[in-house]
């Protein structure tokens, strides 16, 4: 059976996820990942998966280093992996500075070299119980854990967008976590994994390559295009590593005119703005045989783990998350 996991990125309520987790893990997900964002508390909503599953595996997609102290997170992260009996993947990164600053009211600096001191943290905690670090970022005097975690090492994986990161990603972590990914993207998203690695003096093959492919599907192809216009034109307005990212697949004014629009103020312009072009770049929008026929040139691209991430809207969205699942299950 072919590898294959599923996303969610809010939305739908805690108990729907729930449900959502189990039919994945009955149709033969490998792996089932929960965003940070707005979509409810990420820890919280997976311990209730891991206590509804028995075999598919867990992870954050991704949890945020500027929001939670490290501590917090490994021990959130060995909650769920006790729950979920040795399931758990945590999946960290940076976040954004138009998220981190104006709706959390934190300080973004220095993401990289964060994001590498969390992961220090965190597995030291796991695998030692206790840590005291001195780090750029990090001032950790000590910190202990008062239980023994189910697992001493739980898989890292690392949001990756662009090469250096991407690099770190193959240095440090067991898997790199993409999203809006094209094609061309994978492909050299993998190799940039590959090169870190092998800096590291790790084998490539050894290092997960996953990424969240946006999904939506319907028989009337068109339908489901329209679905996927909103969120990309959220991404591109917003999120300047997303907005660079679609300009560099072909759609560098139709992008700039998305995000033009929504700062003027004029969210519905922008989403109309959006080039059909783009949506079947970034996305799998259309019927069921389409969507699952481009899941295999994610993989031939070098992406070893697509993770169908359903979007929609509405009062029919739990429906709309269903039929994903099922279109695109192995």
């Amino acid at each position: 059976m072919e590898r294959i996991g599923v996303a969610f990125t809010g939305g739908l309520a805690p108990s729907d996820i729930v449900e959502c987790v189990r039919l994945a893990e009955d149709l033969g997900y490998e792996s089932a990942w929960m965003a940070e964002g707005h979509g409810g508390d990420q820890f919280s909503i997976l311990t209730a998966c891991a206590l509804a599953t028995n075999r598919i595996l867990l992870g954050t997609s991704i949890t945020s280093v500027f929001v939670r102290s490290a501590p917090t997170i490994a021990m959130a992260a060995a909650s769920v992996d006790h729950f979920s009996h040795g399931r758990f993947i945590l999946g960290l990164g940076s976040s954004h500075k138009v998220q981190v600053e104006p709706e959390h009211g934190l300080t973004f600096s220095e993401p990289l070299q964060r994001l590498r001191e969390y992961v220090d943290v965190v597995r030291g905690l796991l695998r030692e119980g206790d840590v005291s670090y001195t780090g750029r970022v990090l001032n950790i005097a000590r910190f202990d854990l008062w239980f023994e975690p189910f697992r001493k090492e739980i898989p890292v994986y690392l949001a990756g967008l662009f090469p250096t990161m991407l690099q770190v990603c193959g240095e440090i972590a067991q898997g790199a976590l993409l999203t809006w990914c094209t094609l061309e993207h994978a492909q050299s998203a993998a190799g940039h994994v590959a090169e870190g690695a092998r800096r590291a003096g790790r084998r490539p093959e050894d290092v997960d390559v996953a990424t969240l492919l946006p999904c939506s599907i319907s028989h009337d192809k068109r339908e489901a295009q329209e679905l996927m216009r909103t969120p990309i034109a959220t991404y591109a307005a917003r999120f300047p590593r997303y907005r660079r990212l679609m300009a560099e697949c072909g759609f560098a004014d139709e992008v700039e005119a998305v995000r033009r629009a929504w700062a003027e103020g004029d969210p519905a312009r922008a989403v109309r703005l959006v080039p059909t072009g783009l949506v079947e770049k970034v996305t799998l929008a259309g019927t069921p045989d389409e969507c699952r026929d481009r899941i295999p040139l994610y993989r031939r691209a070098g992406i070893d783990l697509p993770i169908i991430s359903p979007r929609g809207h509405g009062r029919h969205l739990k429906a709309q998350v269903v039929t994903a699942i099922r279109a695109c299950a192995p």
